[in-house]
């Protein structure tokens, strides 16, 4: 088995490091944009007086990197050739490849090039762009995939609902069909929760009922609904741990669209739902990891340089075992991430959720809670100064405790795990697989050595 990374991803990486310190970090550094990643962060980022939501200049400083990354051919690297991307056969693009640059960006800790509160990065990751690659029409592609790449399109993803979070199979939103005006259509009556990027949207991803009962997964749809439709109104912004906010609940009142808005199959919108997850979850994994990689690493440094009473911190067991216990997952945790990504790369889309959902789904939920774990050890062992915000892992921790939540709660991703290793929901046990003739003469070898 090989495990070192590819020598083309290594000197992709390398590429990517000189464009950061060449073009990045030095617009990072012009005219107190720093004030944006130093102790300042929050304030800065926060319009308070606008409901919270982010400031302008703080926004526009993110487009402009993202210009930057797009003009040298970074920012697209996961998409196809079709829409400006790099994605190749020789794996340039994949799952493993994004993983990697994902674990690596984070592991740098905090900078314009890869700020995670906002889901940005040189290296774009595109989950609305998956959903309507795999499920849109030529005319929805044309509209929407080329105006989000040309920054004039911003979709909002609605599942969530104020009642409803994990059991979207009891979706209070309901689509019925109706004619207005000559034309056919819908109409969305209910609300929205997590709406994140309302602020900006053009279109909305909405996820309503059309068919069936509560707790069915068949007779769910999604509808594209343009941000200025009549009835579509954002009630407030819901102010979170990290601010600011972006993240509105909408209500939806006798909203009218036509049978163009459906993005794929009627009544089977919770397959459109699930179209980016796997992608999205083993690439947001790797970013945790990295977070947490960052937090191990300053945490070892410090110690080794902060002296109490004339001795190294690093030379105290107490301080010492905790990091090794973190570093050891984080090790470990890698491997299986990039053994997860790989895996992915070799099959279908579809298939990954039937053969190794349990993999991407104990990848995320772990990856998420050593995160927390780690930028909680590392206030603990930078003390006073890693309670202050002079430092970053106050808002590392306050960040990535949102994905023990967001991207399917860690005791939903652990339920899915239980399904696979006890066979429940419709899935075989791992005891239950049947073991071929080659495993049972190599087992058979194997007790023959003993």
């Amino acid at each position: 088995m090989n495990f070192s990374i590819p020598p083309s991803l290594r000197a992709y990486l390398t590429a990517l490091d000189a464009f950061i310190d060449e073009q990045i970090t030095p617009l990072q550094n012009k005219d107190d944009n720093n004030r944006f990643f130093d102790h300042r962060r929050e304030h800065a980022r926060t319009d308070w007086d606008a409901g919270g939501l982010p400031r302008p200049e703080w926004e526009a400083l993110l487009s402009a990197s993202r210009r930057l990354a797009d003009s040298a051919g970074f920012y697209r690297l996961s998409l196809s050739k079709q829409y400006g991307g790099q994605a190749s056969a020789d794996g340039r693009g994949s799952n493993l490849w994004m993983a990697v640059i994902r674990e690596h960006l984070a592991s740098k800790g905090l900078g314009l090039f890869n700020d995670l509160q906002n889901e940005h990065s040189m290296v774009g990751n595109f989950p609305d762009v998956v959903m309507l690659l795999h499920f849109g029409n030529e005319a929805q592609k044309e509209e929407l995939i080329r105006g989000r790449l040309a920054g004039k399109v911003r979709i909002t993803f609605g599942l969530t609902e104020p009642g409803h979070g994990s059991d979207a199979t009891h979706m209070a939103t309901k689509a019925r069909p109706e004619t207005r005006g000559g034309v056919e259509g819908w109409v969305i009556d209910g609300a929205k929760k997590w709406q994140t990027g309302m602020h900006t949207a053009t279109h909305c991803f909405i996820f309503a009922r059309t068919a069936g009962k509560d707790g069915e997964a068949q007779g769910i749809s999604c509808f594209i609904v343009p941000r200025n439709t009549e009835g579509l109104v954002v009630e407030s912004y819901e102010w979170t741990l990290n601010m600011p906010t972006d993240h509105a609940t909408v209500s939806l009142s006798s909203v009218f669209v036509p049978n163009t808005a459906l993005l794929g199959p009627l009544h089977n919108g919770l397959g459109v739902a699930q179209a980016f997850v796997h992608e999205n979850r083993i690439r947001q994994a790797a970013s945790s990891l990295g977070a947490a990689v960052y937090c191990i690493q300053s945490s070892i440094s410090y110690a080794n340089a902060r002296r109490p009473f004339g001795t190294p911190l690093s030379h105290n067991q107490g301080i010492q075992f905790p990091l090794v216990e973190l570093h050891t997952q984080s090790e470990m945790l890698r491997l299986l991430i990039r053994k997860t990504a790989v895996e992915m790369d070799s099959m279908p889309h579809v298939e990954v959720e039937k053969k190794i959902g349990d993999k991407v789904s104990m990848c995320n939920y772990w990856a998420n809670r050593l995160c927390c774990e780690a930028a909680d050890r590392a206030i603990q062992v930078h003390g006073g100064n890693g309670y202050s915000r002079h430092w970053p892992f106050e808002h590392i921790w306050r960040h990535h405790r949102r994905y023990r939540i967001t991207e399917g709660s860690e005791e939903i991703q652990m339920r899915k795990v239980a399904a696979y290793l006890f066979g429940f929901g419709g899935r075989k046990s791992l005891t239950d697989v049947p073991v071929t003739k080659g495993e049972e003469e190599e087992a058979e070898k194997a007790k023959a050595k003993l």
